[in-house]
This record gives structure tokens, sequence and C-alpha cells, in this order.
């Protein structure tokens, strides 16, 4: 499982480098969020863009990453594929996360200035 971090002044965007999220991978997608997220800033852009299919263990890997968030920290998505973004909206997630139509959008008005270079884990 790849995922890669770029980290910003007030956010950080992580990007799930693979085609599926699903039951093979969600432990580990879950897992490895949470210590990307361990100190992150109070916004955190879960970028989908590459995903095209998600079951309901990849879904509740998403919610996890966003409850081990707490309170003081959000996680927006961005880039939903129509397959995934049906899985939001058919389980009705769509109204728990803020969802943008790329990262482009996730990213517009933030104030871009990076402060560290991407990583890939």
């Amino acid at each position: 499982m790849q995922l890669e971090t770029a980290h910003y002044d007030d956010f950080m965007v992580v990007t799930l480098l693979e085609d599926r999220l699903d039951a093979a991978i969600a432990l580990d997608f879950k897992d490895t969020m949470r210590d990307l997220t361990l100190d992150a800033p109070p916004r955190v852009i879960l970028d989908l863009a590459n995903v095209r299919f998600l079951d309901s263990s990849g879904l509740g890997a998403v919610i996890g990453a966003m409850k081990q968030l707490g309170n003081r920290r959000k996680l927006e998505l961005a880039g939903l594929k129509p397959a995934v973004d049906k899985v939001f909206r058919l389980t009705r997630m769509d109204t728990i996360f803020v969802i943008h139509p790329d990262l482009a959008s996730a990213l517009e008005g933030t104030g871009t200035s990076q402060t560290g270079q991407a990583h890939a884990y």
C-alpha cells in the first residue's frame, strides 16, 4: 500500500496511490494514516483520485482515519471517482465528510505555501 504526503502551512494532503481501497489493504491504510497524521495540522485532505474501487472495509478505514484525528482536526476527501462517490452517497457518509471534486478544488483559497517535500510511504 502506498501513500504520499505533502505538508503545507495549515493543512496536509495524503494521496492514496492505489486503485483499490478494500479489505486487502484497509487495516494497513488505517494504521499508516494514524502514523502519518499524529502531528497533522487542523486540516487533512485525503486525495482518493487514484481509487477506482472502495468496499465496506475501505469505507470503514476512511471513517477510522477520521475518528483518529479527533475533534480538533478535520479529514476532507478529494477526487472521488463515480463508483467511490456512490459508496459515500449510498451510506450517507457524504453528509459527514467535506468532499471536493478534485484536489485543486480542495486547495483553492487555502494558500499553498509548502513547508516540506512530498513523501511516499
